[in-house]
């Protein structure tokens, strides 16, 4: 099966840029009770995952970072500190179970590493449930 049958389009999917700030991705990860956006280039490219423990560690090993600052540290200089690997739009099922296991969401990229979406934990849980009922 292919992945794109499970892909939330862009359109539908939260995402930073690099150049957002701490307190932009705090707000947004708030209000939509997020734990992990996609920050993806201002070119559209997916450049990695910025999740609440990079923020929180960024504010841990920098003492003189005060929270009323994060409006000017941008999301560039804010360490990823795990890799959310992408699949490519053409990837098989196999492909996304092995990334799932340890990812909350699988980002999806076209053939020139453009984000396109992503595919949800939950909607594979779904998927294997499924097969394993019939």
């Amino acid at each position: 099966m292919n992945v794109a049958f499970f892909l939330l389009p862009k359109t539908d999917v939260i995402t930073l840029t690099p150049n957002h700030t701490m307190r932009q991705a705090l707000e947004r990860m708030d209000r939509h009770g997020y734990t992990a956006v996609p920050l993806v280039e201002e070119n559209g490219k997916y450049v990695g995952t910025i999740t609440e423990g990079d923020l929180l560690f960024k504010l841990k090993n920098e003492p003189e970072l005060k929270f009323s600052d994060t409006h000017r540290v941008p999301l560039r200089d804010v360490k990823q500190r795990r890799t959310v690997e992408p699949v490519r739009i053409n990837a098989v099922m196999e492909d996304l179970i092995k990334l799932a296991v340890s990812q909350n969401f699988v980002p999806v990229v076209d053939d020139m590493d453009v984000f396109i979406g992503i595919i949800r934990r939950s909607d594979i849980i779904e998927y294997c449930y499924g097969k394993m009922a019939r």
